[in-house]
């Protein structure tokens, strides 16, 4: 049972923490509670929808759709989670946060409308946010799916269009421990006679066999749709409604080019209800930027904060890694996890990429312990490349002594990791 409260919260931190009292679970696959207060609320969802699924990659396609509709002038709703440093990240009105009362007010609508349901954190902030694009003149809505897909507080809405940006193994205990599995779970966003998209150019068979279950024409990176970029990081594109040459993006890595060909099959899919003028579209391709995606914190030494937590986003995080070898100098890495997460696998695919590893655990209730991740350093790294600290400030401190000018300082491992970092200021880390 709900805790009985006198009265609704009135301060966002307030509002947060009631929330999270709500379900004794932080997760809890199935649409049917999500949806019956979903039509309680009356939710029309008057406005195009792009849903993002896939393993990785959801937050930089958003942020890039996001961008390219902005800047074409229309009115942009965005969900995306989870957030950084504090919670109005998740929901933006054309690239700005929303307000704290716009946010209380969407929180009390849907604790008026659950009534005796019990909602999880997300669903309930997925109903807020959905509550909250209604009550504004909206002509575009891009929502992150939280996980998986099929069972998803997101997937109440049907999506105009539906991007997968790829299927790999994450969130095991939920979606399961294949690819196979997973790619059901996420095909699960797609709908009948709506623009359904796979980022993936390997994806597993059950996604196609799910996407023809449901009668969707899929549309395929590699196949319907394809990019070809340069060394010199310039990119030439391709679909049925032509050719288009991009000069670079403020995203660093490959995959970040295979995420713009899928935003752009989208656009494109698109136009008929939404055009876009081909040189906003480019506009806004080589300006978006992501916090916490192989961004670029601070130079000489560089120090580079990436939210990759998962052997996918780990292999991704390798090839930039070689790439900047040739810059010279040290890898240094201030590494934690969450317990849940496949460490192991993480440290198998990039231990050769990073000189040292300087560990701490992260503040959170699933957090890994120090030792826990010191033991799946071991089997990869020598003991003397490996520097334990009690938080990750510490860590970051010792790392930043160490560094010489053109040595790389990578912060990854978990959303929770790139966080705590940002929360310091230079006095905390740089002395």
């Amino acid at each position: 049972m709900p805790p009985v409260i006198p009265e609704l919260p009135k301060t966002v931190e307030d509002w947060l923490g009631y929330i999270e009292s709500l379900h004794p679970k932080s997760i809890e696959m199935g649409l049917g509670r999500v949806q019956t207060v979903a039509n309680r609320l009356q939710l029309k969802f008057p406005f195009t929808v792009i849903t993002v699924g896939g393993t990785n990659g959801k937050g930089s396609t958003c942020a890039m759709l996001e961008r390219i509709y902005t800047l074409s002038g229309y009115r942009v709703g965005c969900y995306t989670s989870p957030h950084l440093l504090h919670y109005q990240e998740r929901v933006r009105f054309n690239g700005e946060e929303i307000a704290d009362k716009q946010l209380c007010d969407a929180f009390a609508a849907v604790e008026q409308a659950r009534a005796d349901i019990t909602l999880t954190y997300f669903e309930m902030g997925t109903l807020a946010a959905l509550w909250a694009f209604e009550q504004e003149p909206l002509d575009v809505v891009v929502l992150e799916v939280g996980l998986g897909g099929r069972l998803d507080a997101v997937n109440i809405v049907d999506a105009d269009c539906a991007i997968v940006t790829n299927v790999d193994l994450d969130h095991m205990e939920f979606l399961g421990d294949t690819r196979e599995l997973i790619g059901h779970e996420k095909a699960g966003i797609y709908r009948p006679q709506q623009i359904a998209i796979c980022g993936d150019a390997h994806p597993p068979a059950s996604l196609l066999l799910y996407a023809r279950s449901l009668g969707v024409t899929l549309n395929r990176f590699g196949i319907d749709y394809q990019i070809d970029v340069s060394d010199t990081q310039k990119a030439h594109y391709r679909d049925a409604h032509g050719q288009l040459d991009i000069g670079s993006l403020s995203l660093f890595g490959r995959y970040q080019w295979n995420n713009a060909a899928n935003v752009m099959f989208a656009v494109r899919s698109l136009h008929d209800r939404l055009p876009v003028a081909e040189a906003q579209l480019l506009q806004a391709l080589t300006g978006t930027e992501v916090t916490g995606r192989f961004q670029y914190w601070h130079r000489s030494p560089d120090v580079i904060l990436d939210v990759a937590h998962n052997p996918h986003a780990a292999r991704a995080l390798r090839d930039n890694l070689q790439r900047l070898s040739v810059e010279g100098g040290k890898v240094i890495a201030v590494f934690s996890m969450l317990s849940d997460k496949d460490i192991a696998s993480v440290v198998d695919i990039l231990h050769n990429a990073i000189d040292e590893w300087h560990v701490a655990p992260i503040q959170h209730p699933r957090a890994a312990s120090i030792d826990f991740l010191q033991a799946c350093l071991s089997p990869y790294v020598s003991p003397q490349h490996i520097y334990p600290y009690a938080d990750l400030a510490a860590a970051l401190q010792s790392a930043y002594k160490k560094a010489a000018k053109n040595d790389k300082i990578i912060v990854f491992g978990s959303f929770f990791t790139v966080a705590a970092i940002l929360e310091l200021t230079p006095d905390q880390w740089a002395l």
